[in-house]
């Protein structure tokens, strides 16, 4: 049985980073409410538990408290921010409002040689994010690392084999952030590496015949690789009785619909149902401005979609379970019922999308894993580079990249001028050093001169990010030179749009995608 570090989630929008940053060492993580029982860790073989950051005070009445088990578990405990906080309130400490809050790096002085920061310099760039500070630590508690403005931002309390750091080491701001997680999870919590690509995909397919059994499973393909590495882990799974619906919903990329098709008509036994639903996904988005509208809108529509081709062309077939490549990072940003802390940014069509009747049982193999996890899966499952380094593309499709109405012109319009700028990164080589990067229709109009004559025509926003996970990002520096040929070939080419500019804003405090 695998050695398993348990994650408990107090709505930090870094918790599954923590379980991120440890399944890159080797070993297996997984995320836990803070409202966990006892009981729901019996059939793992528990090596040590993390207390999660979150937005919350420990001192406020409806604050998420400590679950009391966790103190008589006699395994190592590592305590983050919010985390850190609980176990001091709770060892007998006491935290306070800070009069001077840290936000962002701050300089660590490691005061002792704790295991915990075992190959550390003593000074550390570290990141901090919070606005209480431990005033007081208990007796058995000794302090081990302070910044400026924090007196206690990190203690140890051995007897107990409990750890408590005041900043993020799940961040990569944090430079040795990686090392302090390795130092809790082997030197601590002497963990062995089991935990690998090839691993989870055993799993998973074992996990998924148990639950599925003889029966068949309808899958939402869209070619992307979230939804291909879905597709690719279940027909390994259960061969046949996978079913994928893709369904051109007029909001795909250009000659995606196509290009789709052709790939997986290459895959042995591979059942695939192709549907044009162009006219009722745009005839569903007539005049609709609000973003959150629109994503609820496909998602509800989507739904339709496969029922009715289900009907029509499966008469024979009874359907339990519907699959999904939901990935963790959507379910995070959704603030999805599961995550009872955390706030909405924004709803994906896929997790918050979908009616609540919903007539089937979801299967979701990826949910808890990031995008370049996925990646090294669909390697494992041997999918082709050209789906497997293909930048993420959001649920509703060029929907949420056109601000405002959604019509065939708009449509049009994108696509020709996203296809432009992706054609010329992949002539200079910086596709797959990139993210994500796509063009967004805006609803600005401008003046601008062409032939000696005005035209008052369309504003295109260009963005190019680069991330690890998603979850932060920062704008990508494109040469001048390619930014320049880019904005002259969609001006000169594509009829509508006589303005480029380059989004230079980085997540946080933006998101990737505008809408």
């Amino acid at each position: 049985m695998k050695d398993v570090i348990a994650v408990i989630d107090f709505g930090s929008q870094y918790s599954q980073l923590i379980c991120r940053r440890i399944r890159e060492s080797g070993v297996y993580a997984e995320l836990f409410q803070y409202d966990i029982k006892e009981s729901d860790l019996e059939n793992f073989n528990l090596k040590g538990i993390i207390l999660s950051g979150g937005p919350n005070s420990v001192y406020e009445k409806k604050s998420p408290q400590l679950p009391k088990f966790i103190l008589k578990k006699n395994i190592p405990i590592f305590g983050i921010c919010y985390g850190m906080q609980l176990l001091i309130q709770n060892c007998g400490g006491k935290v306070i409002q800070s009069k001077l809050r840290e936000y962002g790096v701050a300089n660590l002085n490691v005061e002792n040689n704790s295991s915990i920061f075992f190959g550390l310099k003593k000074k550390e760039i570290v990141w901090m994010s919070h606005g209480d500070e431990v005033v007081s630590i208990p007796n058995e508690c000794k302090k081990i690392a302070s910044t400026e403005n924090c007196k206690f931002a990190a203690i140890e309390n051995l007897p107990q084999n409990i750890f408590g750091i005041q900043f993020h080491p799940e961040v990569k701001h944090t430079k040795s952030g990686k090392k302090i997680l390795e130092n809790f999870i082997f030197k601590i919590c002497k963990c062995k590496k089991s935990w690998t690509p090839k691993s989870f995909i055993n799993e998973t397919i074992h996990e998924i015949r148990n639950k599925i059994g003889n029966e068949k499973i309808i899958l939402g393909l869209s070619g992307g690789v979230d939804s291909s590495v879905t597709a690719a882990l279940l027909h390994k799974a259960i061969g046949n009785n996978l079913i994928c619906i893709f369904v051109d919903n007029g909001l795909l990329r250009k000659n995606e619909f196509e290009n789709v098709n052709q790939t997986f008509k290459k895959f042995p036994h591979f059942n695939l149902i192709s549907v044009n639903a162009k006219k009722k996904f745009l005839s569903a988005l007539k005049n609709v401005i609000n973003p959150e509208t629109k994503r609820k809108i496909i998602g509800k529509t989507f739904i339709e979609v496969f029922e009715s081709t289900i009907q029509k062309q499966l008469k024979n077939s009874t359907i339990i379970f519907f699959a999904q490549g939901t990935l963790y990072p959507d379910v995070i940003e959704s603030a999805h019922p599961e995550r009872k802390k955390a706030g909405l940014i924004k709803t994906h069509h896929n997790v918050g999308g979908l009616p609540k009747n919903l007539k089937f049982t979801l299967i979701e193999p990826l949910r808890y894993l990031f995008k370049d996890e996925v990646r090294k899966v669909g390697k494992s499952l041997g999918l082709p580079d050209e789906i497997i380094f293909r930048h993420p593309f959001p649920g509703p499709g060029l929907a949420v990249r056109i601000i405002g109405n959604v019509n065939e012109k708009s449509l049009s319009i994108l696509r020709e001028a996203d296809f432009i700028f992706n054609e010329e990164l992949l002539k200079a080589n910086l596709y797959k050093k990139l993210w994500q990067s796509f063009a967004v229709l805006t609803n600005v109009k401008s003046v601008g001169v062409m032939g000696d004559g005005r035209t008052y025509e369309n504003l295109l926003a260009l963005r190019a990010v680069q991330s690890d996970d998603g979850m932060t990002a920062d704008w990508s520096q494109l040469p001048f030179s390619l930014l320049k040929k880019v904005s002259s070939r969609i001006v000169n080419e594509v009829k509508g749009i006589n303005r480029i500019v380059y989004d230079i804003s980085s997540k946080p405090p933006s998101t990737i995608e505008w809408e």
